[in-house]
This record gives C-alpha cells, sequence and structure tokens, in this order.
C-alpha cells in the first residue's frame, strides 16, 4: 500500500521534515541499509579526499540558494535517526554518481517515461515512475499544507525531498520528470541538485513562475520536466542542463515521447540504448487517448528494453496519468494498460 501523510502546516521547514521522518522512520532506514548505489558506491566516495571538495561545493551551493529545503532534508534525518550524509547523498545521487562511476554506461539514468498530448480533444500526460527494483515499496505520498497557504502533493522516495517523481499544488501546476545523462563534463560540481529544484517547482504559484524557476537556476546536472497548467489547458516538456541552458518546447496535437535523453536541448549527453529503443518502439503505436497512451506505457514488446519495466534492475513502480480537461491526476499500480487505479486526485481550480 502506497501510504499518504497529511502534514503541516509547520512552525519551521525544519519540523515539517522532521515530522515526515518521524512519520516514515521505518522506511527510510530500511531504505538506508538496503540502498546498494548508497551502501556500496556512494557512501565509500563520500570517506574518499575526491571527494570532499565536491560534497563541500554542491552542499554549500544549494544550502545558500534553498536554505527552507536544506532545513527540510536537515529536519527529515533527525526525525528518521539517520544521518545527515546518508540523506545528502540520496538527494544529490544523481549530481554525485557521475563522479563515481567506472564508465560512461554506469550512469545511465534508464529511469521513467512519458507520453504528452494537447488536442482539441484532449490534454494528457501520462508517465511510468521507473527506479531501481530495490526502491519498491519504498515510497509514499506527502501531502503538505504550507503557512503561507499553498498545499502540494507529492509522490516522493523515502528519505528524499518531495519530489524527484511527480506532483501538484494548489495553484493547478502538476509535472512529472525524466532523468537525461550529460557527460561528466557537462556537470557543474557547484550547480543546484535536482530534488532542490523540484521541491520549489511544488511552490511555482503558476506556469510562468515555473519556468522562471526552472530557467533561473545553474543546474548540476540537468533534467527533463513536464510542466502541466491545468487553468491554461498547456503542457510543456522543459529540459536543462548546466551553464542555464535551458529548451521548452509546447505540446500539441502530435504526441510526445520522452523517456531518458535530451531531445531539443543540444547536450553532449550519453548515448542510452533503453531511452533509444524505448523511443523507437513508442514512435510505432498509437497515443491519441488516455487508453492509448497507457498501453504505450504498458508495452513490453521489447524483451531486452521494454518500456513497462520489471526487472532484473529497474522496475515500473506505478504510473501516473494526468487529464487536464477532467483536473485529477490518477495513479495506477501495475501495468498501466490493465487500469488498476489506486488513487485519484482532483485538481483544485
Amino acid at each position: 500500500m502506497l501510504e499518504t501523510f497529511e502534514v503541516g502546516p509547520c512552525d519551521s521547514a525544519r519540523q515539517m521534515g522532521f515530522r515526515i521522518g518521524q512519520r516514515f522512520t521505518h522506511l527510510i532506514r530500511n531504505r538506508v541499509a538496503g540502498d546498494l548505489i548508497l551502501q556500496e558506491k556512494l557512501l565509500p566516495f563520500a570517506r574518499t579526499p575526491l571527494a570532499q571538495p565536491l560534497i563541500h561545493s554542491i552542499s554549500s551551493a544549494n544550502k545558500r540558494q534553498f536554505p527552507r529545503y536544506w532545513e527540510e532534508m536537515e529536519g527529515t534525518a533527525e526525525g528518521s535517526g539517520v544521518s545527515t550524509l546518508e540523506l545528502l547523498l540520496l538527494n544529490f545521487r544523481k549530481e554525485i554518481m557521475p563522479f563515481v562511476a567506472a564508465s560512461p554506461t554506469d550512469i545511465c539514468n534508464d529511469d521513467c517515461s512519458d507520453v504528452l498530448l494537447a488536442s482539441p480533444d484532449v490534454a494528457l500526460v501520462a508517465h511510468n515512475e521507473d527506479a531501481n527494483v530495490a526502491l519498491v515499496g519504498h515510497t509514499y505520498l506527502v501531502k503538505a499544507k504550507l503557512s503561507s497557504g499553498l498545499s502540494f502533493t507529492a509522490y516522493t522516495y523515502a528519505g528524499e525531498l518531495p519530489t524527484c517523481a511527480f506532483g501538484f499544488n494548489s495553484h493547478g501546476l502538476a509535472f512529472t520528470m525524466n532523468s537525461v545523462p550529460p557527460t561528466v563534463k557537462e556537470i557543474e560540481k557547484a550547480g543546484m541538485g535536482r530534488n532542490f529544484i523540484s521541491r520549489d517547482l511544488l511552490e511555482a504559484t503558476n506556469l510562468d513562475d515555473a519556468l522562471q524557476k526552472l530557467r533561473r537556476y545553474n543546474v548540476s546536472a540537468g533534467h527533463s520536466y513536464n510542466l502541466v497548467d491545468f487553468d491554461r489547458r498547456r503542457v510543456i516538456n522543459v529540459e536543462t542542463a548546466s551553464g542555464n541552458r535551458f529548451s521548452a518546447r509546447e505540446i500539441g496535437p502530435e504526441p510526445f515521447f520522452h523517456a531518458n535523453m535530451y531531445v531539443h536541448l543540444h547536450v553532449d549527453q550519453v548515448h542510452d540504448q533503453s531511452s533509444l529503443r524505448r523511443q523507437k518502439r513508442a514512435a510505432l503505436l498509437p497515443a491519441a487517448s488516455a487508453r492509448d497512451m497507457l498501453s504505450l506505457l504498458g508495452d513490453s514488446a521489447d524483451d531486452e528494453y521494454p518500456i513497462y519495466m520489471t526487472g532484473p534492475t529497474l522496475y515500473t513502480i506505478c504510473t501516473a496519468l494526468i487529464d487536464l480537461d477532467k483536473r485529477t491526476l490518477s495513479i495506477i499500480q501495475g501495468n498501466p494498460k490493465d487500469r488498476k487505479v489506486s488513487h485519484v486526485f482532483d485538481i483544485p481550480a
């Protein structure tokens, strides 16, 4: 079962983080103990002299830019009883792993597929949340109310800031995310971390504010965001990279599929066979309706690199379907083509 925790308003960001950490202590501790990437790669690397300048620079930059979210992360560590270093490494794993990996293929981010459509008849975003199989059972929903009056709902990985997956807020803005694999030379060591930027997106007041946030920050490793504006019935795919590189593509009546490679922003990237094969397969399938899109995301015709993943390394944990006309976000468990909906959220007007 996907657990939901309602939190806030709180006196401080640290208190909100503490309550989340306290509520999900078991899941966070279990994830930390069983996460092989953390235990066998990130933590040993963090203890080496080579890692100290990198961790210091990215930590200092993000703490300075996002002091409230940094306190939230520290509060989560305190509430769950794990070390701040362990949660820091989980939250910056995408930015640090390229410096740990033995070869470029080790840093490919073969996780998450999206298909987007905004035609006169339907406006939809369908998203497969893919992750390492070890993370199955280590997610939860955070429904937060802030003292500012804003509220958000975010699908969250244990120990990480909400959210590196998908979420929405009370201003009628939602988003999903796709990893992208820039080469090591493209990464800014003192850049902003993906998890901190996505946490900030949850507090965007509208689509323009969200775009400004993504354009403003000099990111470390870059990412792809699928922004959804319910009020204006717009869907925009945004790709970012270090050096304030930014590209936005408005989605229209032609279905747009995004896996885990840059599509319209020119960045030196690792060529990911999984993404290339998923992209090729998706181009053969219809995506003119919600049923089509869910069937596409449930496709496993390519045995080696399926769109719907069932292990042994990567696993589709769930699927999110965002319907702009119905103003809903639905979470689907299992193969999305079977449409076994576990949660439906109404997006406030």
